[in-house]
């Protein structure tokens, strides 16, 4: 069965998601978490999330998907073992170092390879797949028939976003904030300068990713969950992205 993962920035968001029907969500605490942005989840609210999640039959994924230095590790160590005290399902990240610690301090907690890793190939997948990972949330921009061939030969699960925002350069691969404002995307800052208006419009601003179009597609490819980004938005917009997505699943149709 295909499942369906919508985002939770925020604990009503994460209850719009599963009221809506989501399989899956995925949301960050205050460390490490690529929308440090958003305020994040406390301990106390990842615990009861997981809690809330997991009696009603719904995966938690969490995101600890920045890059990490040597200097944190120690505290991402204590972090790891908070981790290990909850019912998270998973971990989504993309740093090989924090993936190694992960794998040597729970063994038995999957992790999932994350968009920002930028992985776009079936020789990608796996050797994410050698190096522990369970899942891979393959790149935004790949086209379907490269998807459908990784999905056929993956040696792990593919996940792969359907709805939301798009990156204009390769997920992962930006340094544009970074560079004019000192904000890293890839350590969850990011300014999102391309969505600002300059001298001749938007210039630089993609329009969403919207496939509720061609959702059958993905789901014949061989995808095992579709992805909703957005742990940004309102739980409104959450429960109504959802909803759609969960109607046109059931249905086995597009819109």
């Amino acid at each position: 069965m295909t499942e369906l993962l919508a985002p939770a920035g925020t604990y009503k968001a994460l209850e719009a998601a599963v009221s809506a029907g989501a399989d899956a969500v995925y949301f960050g605490g205050r460390l490490h978490n690529a929308r440090m942005s958003g305020i994040g989840f406390s301990e106390d609210e990842l615990r009861s999330a997981a809690l809330f999640c997991a009696l009603r039959n719904v995966k938690t994924y969490l995101t600890l998907n920045t890059l990490v230095s040597d200097k944190e590790m120690s505290e991402l160590k204590e972090y790891i073992k908070f981790i290990n005290s909850t019912a998270i399902t998973a971990v989504i990240t993309q740093d090989l170092g924090l993936a190694k610690l992960i794998k040597a301090m729970s063994p038995g907690l999957p992790i999932h390879a994350s968009t920002q890793m930028t992985i776009h190939s079936l020789s990608g997948v796996k050797a994410a797949a050698d190096l522990g990972f369970e899942r891979v949330v393959i790149s935004r921009e790949l086209p379907l028939h490269n998807i459908k061939y990784i999905c056929e030969n993956s040696p792990v699960e593919i996940e792969a976003f359907v709805h939301g925002a798009l990156c204009m350069s390769y997920s992962g691969q930006c340094y544009f904030s970074s560079i004019i404002g000192g904000r890293s995307g890839n350590r969850g800052m990011c300014g999102q300068p391309c969505r600002q208006l300059y001298k001749n419009g938007y210039e630089l601003s993609l329009k969403d990713l919207a496939m509720a179009c061609c959702l059958t597609d993905f789901i014949d490819c061989g995808v095992d969950a579709l992805k909703i980004e957005g742990r940004l938005k309102s739980p409104e917009y959450v429960y109504g992205v959802v909803s759609v997505y969960r109607k046109l699943i059931d249905e086995k149709r597009n819109a």
